[in-house]
């Protein structure tokens, strides 16, 4: 088991958006999370994620417990979680023009100073070249969208 939730309740302007769910996701494990807009997935991976802890107000609460490795997710610091998993927004603004592999290499972070910079710059490369990205390298992020540029 790698992610255990257990009666996850999130109330937000007193309505509910998640409501007594319990998940488990096991190692290897494809899921396709699925529903119409305001169902709750969003929710449900902000929760999951850590990312969404308790109500913003006073008088709300959230419930429910997620465990990640069978430790509560509230007990593992932000670097600890930062080696564990990884979150992708929905929409993700760059402010600065940063390359697509300047980008890849932030995914780093949580190891920096635990590997050589040789190291680290293989591992971005092998990552691009897994994904089919390679060609992209010296493209600034925001050129990427059509809606901003040329793809």
């Amino acid at each position: 088991m790698v992610v255990r939730a257990e009666g996850l309740t999130v109330r937000r302007g007193g309505r509910a958006l998640l409501d007594g769910v319990d998940l488990t996701v096991r190692a290897g494990e494809l899921l396709a999370l699925v529903g119409p807009n305001g169902a709750g997935k969003s929710t449900l991976l902000s929760v999951l994620s850590g990312d969404v802890t308790g109500g913003p107000n006073r008088g709300e609460r959230d419930f429910g417990t997620v465990r990640l490795l069978g430790r509560p997710l509230p007990e593992w610091s932000p670097p600890e979680l930062a080696l564990r998993r990884a979150v992708l927004p929905q929409e993700a603004a760059v402010s600065f023009p940063f390359s697509v592999a300047e980008l890849v290499a932030m995914g780093r972070a949580p190891w920096a100073g635990l590997s050589s910079p040789d190291r680290d710059d293989a591992l971005v490369r092998s990552a691009m070249a897994e994904v089919g990205v390679t060609h992209l390298a010296d493209r600034r992020f925001p050129t990427l969208s059509g809606e901003n540029g040329p793809a």
